[in-house]
């Protein structure tokens, strides 16, 4: 494991590595015993799309493991400004020993590992979120215990969360549905693949999609950069809903899950969130655990 760009690149074996030093990493953290991998260590976070979770749990992440964080937004770097991105990665790899970046294209992430000589983290791209996804199954795992036999149900967009949320569930053993608006399903390789490599349904039917599932997750209708199509995704995904009928198909112990933020009334209710709340923000916390995982596997000595 050189670098986090996509959560197709990484085994089962690998995964479940991440998990077991995130909980570790958790415990530690919540009784107050010093975990300093990474002394001396820097992390250049570079944002071209803003963010509250992935930045806030990068920067005390770091400050945690005993490294530093170094925020660089796009205004500040001429990659903002047209400098080739091979050219950003061999400057920084003399600067750094370690990039996490969020941005658009995926294309932009890969050059990055492809011409940098230090480890890559995907802090997201319009095709994938492996971080939002790793902490997703540290959430899972921690209420289910295990994998075994689940059935993960998502409800919404075929987007970044749809397409890393089905690799994750298929690679740990977990069956995967999605319920989507015709013209708005995940990435077409990825479903090719899931089909291949496990159970995987892909319908415009959330009844169907929701039935006897274990975990129900949802995002956003529209993503960051989409914001012009936000009022026609409105009317496309009306019916795209976690609410308490949606609850009622899946099954009576189903965990809900939301990357956040969320637009209550929207793709989820405000009942079914409060509802929910203690597995949506130990979603959102344990963030910091898992990326501090990748840290360490990507960043230690």
């Amino acid at each position: 494991m050189k670098h986090l760009l996509k959560l197709s690149d990484l085994s089962a074996q690998e995964i479940t590595e991440i998990l077991d030093l995130a909980d570790q990493l958790k415990y530690e953290k919540k009784n107050g015993i010093p975990h300093k991998h990474l002394e001396g260590k820097t992390l250049g976070m570079i944002f071209e799309k803003s963010s509250t979770r992935t930045r806030v749990s990068f920067e005390v992440g770091m400050a945690d493991l005993g490294g530093y964080p170094l925020f660089l937004s796009s205004n500040d770097l001429q990659i903002g400004r047209g400098e080739p991105v091979e050219d950003t990665a061999r400057v920084l790899s003399r600067y750094l020993d370690g990039i996490m970046i969020r941005t658009f294209q995926q294309k932009e992430v890969e050059d990055l590992a492809k011409y940098g000589s230090i480890p890559i983290i995907n802090g997201l791209t319009d095709y994938c979120h492996p971080c939002q996804v790793l902490a997703d199954l540290m959430t899972i795992r921690e209420y289910k215990r295990s994998f075994h036999g689940l059935k993960m149900c998502f409800i919404g967009d075929g987007n970044n969360m749809s397409n890393s949320l089905m690799v994750g569930a298929i690679k740990m053993g977990m069956e995967f549905a999605i319920a989507c608006p015709k013209g708005y399903e995940p990435d077409a390789d990825l479903m090719k693949w899931a089909s291949e490599n496990g159970k995987f349904t892909c319908t415009e039917s959330c009844a169907d999609a929701a039935k006897d599932a274990d975990i129900l997750v949802t995002d956003v209708w529209a993503s960051m950069g989409q914001e012009a199509e936000a009022k026609e995704r409105q009317k496309v995904f009306a019916s795209y809903q976690i609410n308490a009928d949606l609850m009622a198909v899946a099954k009576s112990d189903a965990m809900v899950l939301h990357c956040l933020p969320a637009h209550r009334g929207e793709e989820i209710t405000a009942e079914v969130l409060e509802a929910h709340a203690a597995e949506i923000f130990d979603e959102a916390e344990n963030r910091l655990h898992a990326q501090k995982a990748v840290l360490v596997k990507l960043m230690k000595d």
